[in-house]
């Protein structure tokens, strides 16, 4: 079974633009929500830590303040990427965030309910 494309979106309100970048770029902000520890070789290469299991991106795609895409370098992961692009809503004009992520059709509600979880850990450390 392979492995599908999904996209969700979170609306992030009057959350700043700029810290929200920080927080889907920098290791160390990233560690406030996303990984247990995140570290950055080379500017490009990232080894995420969930449970004391490392697994390793590469930094794929950077528009600044816009959209930001890690492509995964293990075997089972060939293929597959998250990826964050923040932009404004047009008629709130809210910030938002959208996530694509790929998930095994039997997992995509779990994946959707984890990322539900890390967003609110997210809006917690921006203040919203």
């Amino acid at each position: 079974m392979k492995k599908e494309k999904y996209n969700i979106e979170f609306v992030l309100g009057n959350a700043s633009q700029q810290s929200l970048w920080r927080m889907l770029t920098e290791p160390t902000a990233m560690e406030e929500w996303f990984a247990e520890n995140v570290r950055l070789r080379d500017e490009v290469f990232y080894t995420f830590t969930w449970d004391n299991k490392n697994i390793d991106a590469e930094l794929v795609v950077k528009k600044p303040i816009t959209q930001v895409k890690y492509a995964w370098l293990e075997e089972d992961r060939k293929g597959t990427y998250f990826e964050f692009t923040i932009h404004k809503l047009d008629l709130t004009r809210d910030l938002a965030l959208g996530v694509i992520d790929f998930a095994y059709p039997d997992d995509k509600e779990d994946a959707i309910f984890l990322w539900e979880a890390q967003i609110d850990g997210l809006k917690r450390r921006l203040g919203i």
